[in-house]
């Protein structure tokens, strides 16, 4: 079979560009190199919604970074993807940043920011009563938000499915080639897409993807980011997302509550070769957290009930690339998209889809394309009565599997039958957030383990963490 386009790379900006393509009557193929969507930058960054005056004038960055955020909230409702638009604020805390917040103010108005304001240290303690009493002022952009990522990306990969794309998992590019106005992308299994479009939208493999298409080269830098996620008991902390002045490395480190009502605290930035571990480096939270509390003091490595890093693509122009191979306008390359790229990506979508319409022309449109999913549960959420109601129809969702998050089988079990849905127990945990709690798995793990098991028609053993060879069990010891 020849797809008529053919996306690499299963973040939220290659799923929202299947979804995007999914409205038409074309062949859509979604191409992953690991087990699950939003494996790689996606499920590790900050969750913001930037309103888009940190990027520089005239950029891709600052076009579609405003462009995405006006779009993000409409999207997130017809997902049902937690979304809060909550302001962000900039803060300065000496007579130097507050001239570079009116600089960041500037540009925000040039770059179409809406609704900024630079406020006072009275104003910015009434909005934020738990900030330094070291600061002076802040920007506060009110259209700024947060989301969270991976939910977006399922969400987006659901919707794809459900309208016709087909997902391939654990497909690793090993080599790409261009005959007869034909793409032959060949995994390292030995297994094979033909495609008449290709979308490179590989993330942190984005530009050795490009590469082994057609040697072109471009220069990228992998640039970690650790974090920590505090317990919901500190739900309190603050209600916008708190900026630094930023820096040559990035935005600096923020404090922000999470849609799940947590609040992180990171990122540090450090560029490194090894873009495959993501390891929290030792001593980096003790430094990340020594900076936060610059901004709110009361942050701590107490109540602190996991850390994470991610890694991004930083492209050395600090600027998206989106952009055909060179002598193939049918192969777009996405390189260096790194923050704002989650801010971003639904205008990212829209781009490339423009793109490829001006270059293809403009498929006809399917007449039943279902622009949305089917609502997950969130059975914690649901009034008393709806409660009963469920329970009445599958008993699954009386039993009660992951205890701090309250999350029931049935709600496990949906996760597993969506389109492109879990296969191991971080893709639930993604889904269902069985296992993000306080006890981080310990209670609910193995009855994940089991319940996928069960449900995938697999052994125990074969039941994995996160794919490849992390396995659970190895084997019975009785």
């Amino acid at each position: 079979m020849v797809y008529d386009v053919a996306i690499i790379g299963a973040g939220v900006v290659g799923t929202l560009i299947a979804r995007a393509f999914s409205k038409y009557d074309m062949n859509v193929v979604l191409i992953e190199k690991t087990a699950d969507v939003a494996m790689g930058t996606t499920k590790a960054n900050s969750g913001i919604v930037h309103a888009g005056f940190d990027a520089q004038s005239g950029t891709m960055k600052a076009k579609l970074n405003v462009r995405g955020c006006a779009l993000m909230e409409d999207l997130c409702k017809e997902l049902f993807v937690p979304y809060e638009k909550n302001g962000s604020l900039v803060v300065a805390f000496n007579d130097q940043e507050l001239e570079t917040i009116k600089v960041l103010y500037d540009r925000g108005i040039t770059n179409g920011v809406p609704d900024m304001e630079i406020i006072d240290a009275a104003k910015l303690r009434e909005l934020e009563p738990n900030i330094s009493e070291e600061a002076k002022g802040a920007l506060w952009a009110k259209s700024a938000g947060i989301v969270s990522p991976y939910e977006l990306a399922i969400a987006a990969a659901e919707c794809a499915c459900g309208n016709g794309v087909e997902f391939k998992r654990n497909f690793d590019v090993d080599a790409i080639t261009f005959a007869d106005g034909v793409f032959s992308v060949k995994c390292k299994c030995g297994c094979e897409v033909a495609a008449k479009v290709v979308i490179n939208a590989a993330g942190l493999g984005a530009a050795e993807i490009a590469k082994k298409f057609n040697g072109e080269e471009y220069e990228v830098i992998g640039r970690l980011g650790e974090y920590g996620l505090l317990d919901r008991s500190c739900a309190g902390t603050c209600s916008h997302t708190i900026f630094q002045c930023p820096n040559e490395m990035g935005k600096g480190v923020l404090v922000t509550p999470s849609c799940h009502h947590n609040i992180l605290v990171g990122p540090s930035s450090v560029n490194v070769d090894d873009v495959d571990d993501m390891s929290v480096r030792v001593g980096a939270l003790r430094q990340i957290f020594a900076t936060a509390q610059k901004s709110v003091p009361i942050v701590s490595t107490r109540d602190m009930i996991t850390s994470f890093a991610g890694i991004r693509a930083h492209h050395v122009d600090d600027d998206f690339i989106i952009t055909p191979a060179k002598d193939n306008d049918k192969f777009i390359n996405l390189i260096g998209i790194e923050s704002p790229g989650l801010a971003s990506s639904p205008a990212i979508a829209e781009y490339v889809e423009e793109m490829v319409i001006n270059t293809i022309g403009k498929p006809v449109e399917k007449a039943n394309y279902n622009p949305s999913r089917k609502a997950p549960v969130v059975f914690r959420e649901l009034p008393p009565e709806k409660q009963e109601a469920l329970i009445a129809e599958n008993p699954a969702y009386a039993r009660v599997i992951c205890r701090c998050e309250t999350i029931t089988e049935g709600e496990i079990r949906d996760a597993i039958k969506a389109p492109a849905g879990a296969i191991d127990i971080d893709g639930v945990k993604r889904r269902t957030r069985a296992g993000m709690g306080r006890c981080q798995g310990g209670f609910c793990g193995s009855k994940v383990l089991e319940i996928l098991a069960e449900e995938l028609n697999l052994p125990k053993e074969d039941i994995t963490k996160f794919g490849g060879e992390s396995k659970i069990i190895y084997e019975r010891t009785k």
